[in-house]
Order: C-alpha cells, then structure tokens, then sequence
C-alpha cells in the first residue's frame, strides 16, 4: 500500500509487523490489538487441548510431553489433565535459571489446556474401528498445528515447553533441534516407562508438527501496530 508523502510529513504513519515480538510481560499487554490477541489467544490453547485428548483416544500413540502426561497419570492420582498442568509448572521451575520471562500466554498455557483436555476426554470416545482412529490422529496432528500456531501467534509468548527449549538453546548453544529433540526423546522415553502410549501416531507427530505449524504461522501472527515520526 502507497502512502500519500504529503501525510507522511503531517503525522506519524501506522505500520504493522507480521513478524513474532519479543516482549515483555507488560509490553505484550500495551502492544495493541488486545482484544483479538486475547481472543485468538484463548482460542489456540482450547483447540489444543482438544487435541490432546484427539491423540489420545485414537490410541496410535501420543504427542511426546503426552506420553509422559498419560504415563504420570497412571501412577499418580490426577487425570491426564491434571498432569498437563503439574508438567507445566515444573517446567516454568526450570525457567528460573535459563532466566526465561513467561508471559500472559505462558501462564494461560500452563491451566488452560490440561482443563480442555479433561472435559473433551470426558467427552470423546476410542472408536473401535481403525480407520476412525486414524482420523482421529490426522485430525489431532494438523488441528495441533493449527492451534499451536494461533496461541504463539496471539504474541502473548511461549509455551511452558516452547520456553524451556528456546531457554537451553540459547543458554547452551545447541542447534534448536538437537535441544529440541533431546527433550522429546527424554519425555518419550520417561512416559513410555510410566505406561503412556508410544506408537505410530508419535512419530507421526514428531515428523509433521514443525513442517505444519510453519506453514499455518504466517496466516496467524496478529500484526502489532509500530508508530514512526
């Protein structure tokens, strides 16, 4: 879009930036366009935590944090849910010394999904018929994506997870991915112990998150308004 120079020079011009903000606690709350952020917001950890509970009940095997969801679940007395959220907070314990900042999504993040994810397990059923249970993966996969693209894209910042893999890639200075799959390959291996459910729907994950939520990303950053003189 061209604008006028006449009204360049008149008064300061409102841009907006696509690209992901690092912000603050406070400065992603002043950063404009709340109530949208806040929406979307909302929107993305509810459709994630329906998600969850989709990779579950198709039993071909969870997401990798789930399998140690499921597998803490089994042995401990608390829901699926229930340990989503416990899970959470003791991962924003190990912020603390990577002098990670959470934010308001942070903090939505760490209760929001783990209670979605218990009412849409109440609700929700295994079938028993294969081919509805790959639906339910297939479904649960590129949903997963959509909503972990909405959430972090609300610029309300990371997730407990998201938080602790960017904090030791930048306290280590491993290759994102090598942190990335050094902690999934830990949690995997943990809830796999405990019980939780390992399959071809964890690989399927594991292979397609990243390729899909990169391609949903730039249709769901809120653009955040910049003023220039």
């Amino acid at each position: 879009m061209t604008t006028c120079p006449t009204h360049e020079a008149a008064a300061p011009v409102a841009r907006r930036d696509r690209r992901l903000a690092s912000l603050g606690p406070v400065a992603q709350l002043r950063a404009g366009r709340l109530p949208r952020r806040l929406a979307q917001l909302l929107v993305g950890l509810a459709l994630y935590g329906v998600t969850l509970a989709l990779l579950i009940r198709s039993t071909l095997g969870n997401a990798p944090w789930d399998v140690l969801h499921q597998g803490l679940a089994r042995y401990l007395p608390m829901s699926i849910g229930t340990a989503v959220i416990v899970m959470s907070l003791l991962v924003l314990l190990l912020w603390i010394p990577l002098r990670e900042k959470p934010g308001l999504g942070t903090l939505a993040n760490s209760f929001l999904v783990g209670l979605v994810a218990d009412r849409a397990l109440a609700v929700v059923a295994a079938p028993d018929h294969l081919g509805l249970r790959a639906g339910l993966l297939v479904a649960g996969v590129v949903l997963n994506a959509l909503a972990t693209a909405l959430y972090i894209g609300s610029q309300f910042g990371p997730g407990p997870r998201d938080g602790l893999m960017t904090g030791l890639h930048r306290r280590t200075g491993l290759p994102l991915g090598v942190v990335r799959t050094g902690i999934e390959v830990t949690v995997v291996a943990l809830g796999w112990l405990l019980g939780g459910v390992v399959g071809l729907g964890t690989l399927v994950y594991t292979l397609a998150i990243g390729p899909l939520v990169q391609l949903a990303l730039p249709w769901c950053v809120v653009e955040l308004p910049e003023r220039r003189g």
